[in-house]
């Protein structure tokens, strides 16, 4: 892939997770943040992009989302575990595929990569969240980390697999295969 079409599909990576976390945001009540679909497109990112352009869209784009949701105390954390996450999705599902060369188990590479992903999201939130607000604040947000990154995971993989086949992801993300 040429540099200017790596700089495009990052960019346009960058702006999906955006707008996937901000716009398809739900608050929790309490005010102590917010349930979003944005995981779908970290891991997305780190699928179809590859580790490192794809851990560079997933955290540019969700932190730029949590400048401009009001949560700009946690951008520096977000840029890291969400691109944490699309980096460890994509190393993993690798991983898995180095070991067995079975094409029809992908989708449980891709559920496994992904849980396992999610599960450092959850992580690094409550370390963070225990940095600022002790680990009994931290605990707090756990559930809803969790189930965000459940619904992120599964979405996200019936996503993938939905899209390989079309020609046009084929020809253009080399990585998904």
């Amino acid at each position: 892939m040429k540099n200017a079409k790596k700089l495009v599909y990052c960019a346009t990576f960058a702006a999906l997770c955006c707008l996937a976390t901000f716009l398809l945001a739900f608050p929790f009540p309490g005010g102590i943040g917010y349930f979003n679909v944005g995981d779908v497109i970290v891991l997305l990112a780190g699928w179809f992009l590859g580790p490192w352009l794809g851990g560079v869209a997933a955290g540019v784009g969700s932190a730029l989302a949590d400048v401009m949701a009001g949560y700009a105390l946690y951008a520096p954390a977000t840029l890291l575990i969400k691109g944490g996450v699309a980096i460890i999705g994509y190393f993993l599902w690798r991983l898995f595929r180095v070991f067995v060369k079975k094409e029809g188990l992908d989708f449980l590479f891709r559920i496994l990569a992904a849980v396992v992903a999610e599960l450092f999201m959850v992580a690094g939130y409550f370390l963070y969240e225990s940095i600022l607000y002790g680990m009994a604040g931290a605990a707090g947000s756990v559930v809803g980390n969790l189930t965000q990154g459940a619904v992120g995971a599964a979405c996200a993989v019936l996503l993938v697999l939905s899209l390989r086949p079309i020609p046009f992801v084929k020809k253009s993300f080399t990585k998904l295969y």
